[in-house]
C-alpha cells in the first residue's frame, strides 16, 4: 500500500472498527443481528447527512405524499438498511445449500437454460433489500457469471469484504472502472456472463428519464449486450420478513431496434431505468434512497424539490 503513514494509520483504525462491527453482529447470528441492525439504524440513520438526500429523492418521486408519510418511509428504509448491516457479517448462514431455508428463487428457468447452452448474458440489478442475497442462489445454480463490485476506499476493509464474499462462494469478482470494463468484455467473448448494478448515478453516463427527470445513467450494461447481441436479464432481491428473501429473475429487457446506434442505446438504457422504477414502486422502503441520483443542484440547501411526472404512491 503506497500511501502516507497517517493514511495507513487511519486505514488500520477503520479496519479495527470494522472487525469489531463484524464480531459483534456475528455473535448474534443472522436473525438477532438483523433485528439489532434495524433497531440501531432507525435511530442513527436520521442523524446522518444522507438522510436529507433520501428525503429529497422521496419527495421528488412521491410529490403527493405528506411529511408524515415520507417520515414513515424513511424510517422503513433505515430499518431495511439496518437489517442489511446486521445480516452481512452472518452470510455463513446462507452458504449454499443452507440458503434454501431463507431465500426462495423465482423465474430462474430461462437463465438456467442459457447457462446449460453455454450462452452468456448481461445480468442487471439494483440496491434493493439485501442485494448480497443474490449471490447464494446464483452460486448454487452454477451460473457462469462474473460479478462487478466497487472497491472500498480503505484497502484493508476491501480485503475483508472480498474475503467475506468468498466465504459463501462469491469468488469471481471484477472491479468497476476502465480496466474492469475491458475484463468484462473479454469474459463475454469467452462465453462468461457478467452481472452489474445499474441503479446509481454515473457522471459520465447518458441522460435518460428516471421518474420523469433526466438522470445520468451507466450505459455499460446495455452497450455490452447490444454490441454482442446478448440478452439483458434483470434480477431483484426482495425482503419477505426479517432475514428471509425472494430472488426473482425477470424477462429480458427489451432492446431498441432503432437504426441510429446512439438513440438505440439511449432507448435501451431508458427501458432498464423503467424496470428499476417499477421495482422501486413495488417496495419503496427496500430501495437504498441515499444515492444522489439526479443533478447535484437539487441537493443543495434551499433548493426546492420538483415533482415527478412519473410518480407513484407510497
Amino acid at each position: 500500500m503506497n500511501a502516507p503513514w497517517h493514511q495507513k494509520l487511519g486505514w488500520r483504525a477503520e479496519a479495527l472498527a470494522w472487525d469489531g462491527y463484524e464480531a459483534l453482529f456475528r455473535s448474534m447470528g443472522i436473525d438477532r443481528g438483523s433485528d439489532a441492525g434495524a433497531s440501531l439504524m432507525r435511530r442513527l440513520g436520521p442523524m446522518t447527512p444522507v438522510h436529507r438526500v433520501a428525503r429529497i429523492n422521496m419527495e421528488r418521486v412521491f410529490p403527493q405524499a405528506s411529511k408524515p408519510e415520507i417520515d414513515r418511509l424513511l424510517s422503513r428504509m433505515w430499518d431495511n438498511f439496518g437489517r442489511f448491516v446486521g445480516e452481512n457479517p452472518n452470510m455463513s448462514a446462507v452458504v449454499p445449500p443452507k440458503h434454501r431455508e431463507r431465500i426462495e428463487v423465482r423465474g430462474a428457468q430461462h437463465i438456467q437454460d442459457l447457462t446449460r447452452q453455454g450462452k452468456p448474458y448481461v445480468l442487471i440489478s439494483g440496491h434493493f433489500a439485501n442485494w448480497e442475497m443474490l449471490g447464494p442462489p446464483m452460486i448454487e445454480m452454477g451460473l457462469n457469471c462474473r460479478v462487478t463490485y466497487r472497491h472500498a476506499n480503505n484497502p484493508l476493509i476491501d480485503e475483508r469484504i472480498l474475503a467475506g464474499r468468498a466465504e459463501y462462494g462469491m469468488k469471481v469478482l471484477t472491479a468497476k472502472g476502465g480496466v474492469g470494463a475491458k475484463e468484462l468484455l473479454k469474459c463475454l467473448s469467452k462465453g462468461t456472463a457478467v452481472a452489474l448494478m445499474n441503479d446509481q448515478k454515473m457522471n459520465d453516463g447518458i441522460a435518460v428519464p428516471f421518474f420523469g427527470h433526466d438522470a445520468m445513467t451507466a450505459p455499460g450494461p446495455a452497450r455490452m449486450a447490444m454490441r454482442a447481441g446478448l440478452e439483458i436479464i434483470p434480477v431483484v432481491a426482495r425482503r419477505l420478513e426479517g432475514a428471509t428473501f425472494r430472488v426473482t429473475f425477470y424477462d429480458p429487457i427489451e432492446q431498441s431496434t432503432l437504426p441510429d446506434k446512439t438513440e438505440a442505446l439511449r432507448e435501451t438504457v431508458t427501458n432498464i431505468s423503467r424496470w428499476v422504477e417499477d421495482r422501486i414502486l413495488e417496495a419503496p422502503e427496500q430501495w437504498f434512497w441515499v444515492h444522489r441520483r439526479w443533478d447535484k443542484s437539487i441537493y443543495r440547501k434551499g433548493a426546492g424539490s420538483t415533482s415527478s411526472t412519473n410518480a407513484g404512491s407510497i
